[in-house]
């Protein structure tokens, strides 16, 4: 099985954690018009899956994902609302089946050479890098280049404005995973002008 999975436009990721499902769609819209066409959504709270349908269903134009997936039964619900793609920390020979049975473009977790390989044999070439700061950031990708070259990144954890840039630059880097673009006080304050701001700043840094 491939991934197949990649990255477009400005190749920051919003990773999203959602209390109100009503705030989903004009969030999405919010990160879309900033330039940013993709967005991830946590399982971290009881909206979740409901704010991935709807941000499916009416913002049809921004890839929308799920993340922290832990379990097979995970995988199914995220696929029946809609999801393009999913993310998790790490990946378990039942995460790995139950995202090829359901056909879902799937970003494993990886933090280890080991775990890296045994990814790769079967088929995932673009992996997450998870927490990236804690282990290694950008200093530890450079040096995995060489010895996995066919291997790409998604790293997450511990990302911000000052330190994206320097993943970015790495050829083996395809996208990073940050939580720094939606904070939890501007979504409860529906403060979107805001987040355009910060979502805005985001799509630049690729640039």
């Amino acid at each position: 099985m491939t991934n197949g999975m990649s990255f477009d436009g400005a190749r920051v990721v919003p990773v999203v954690v959602l209390d109100e499902v009503e705030t989903a769609v004009p969030l999405a819209r919010t990160l879309l018009d900033a330039g940013l066409d993709a967005i991830e959504v946590t399982l971290r709270t009881p909206s979740a899956v409901d704010a991935i349908a709807r941000i499916a269903r009416d913002v049809p134009d921004i890839l929308v994902g799920a993340g922290s997936l832990r379990t097979p039964a995970q995988i199914r619900a995220v696929c029946d609302s809609g999801a393009r793609f999913g993310v998790s920390p790490g990946a378990t020979p039942a995460l790995l089946e139950a995202a090829e049975d359901a056909g879902l473009r799937f970003v494993p977790g990886a933090q280890t050479a080991s775990e890296m390989l045994a990814l790769l044999e079967a088929g995932f070439v673009l992996q997450k890098f998870f927490p990236a700061e804690l282990a290694g950031g950008a200093a530890f990708l450079r040096a995995a280049a060489a010895p996995l070259p066919e291997v790409r990144f998604m790293p997450t954890g511990g990302i911000t404005p000052g330190n994206a840039g320097s993943y970015l630059a790495l050829d083996n880097v395809a996208a990073v995973g940050g939580s720094w673009l939606t904070p939890r006080d501007l979504l409860a304050a529906r403060d979107f002008e805001a987040i355009g701001r910060l979502a805005r700043d985001a799509a630049r840094i690729a640039v």
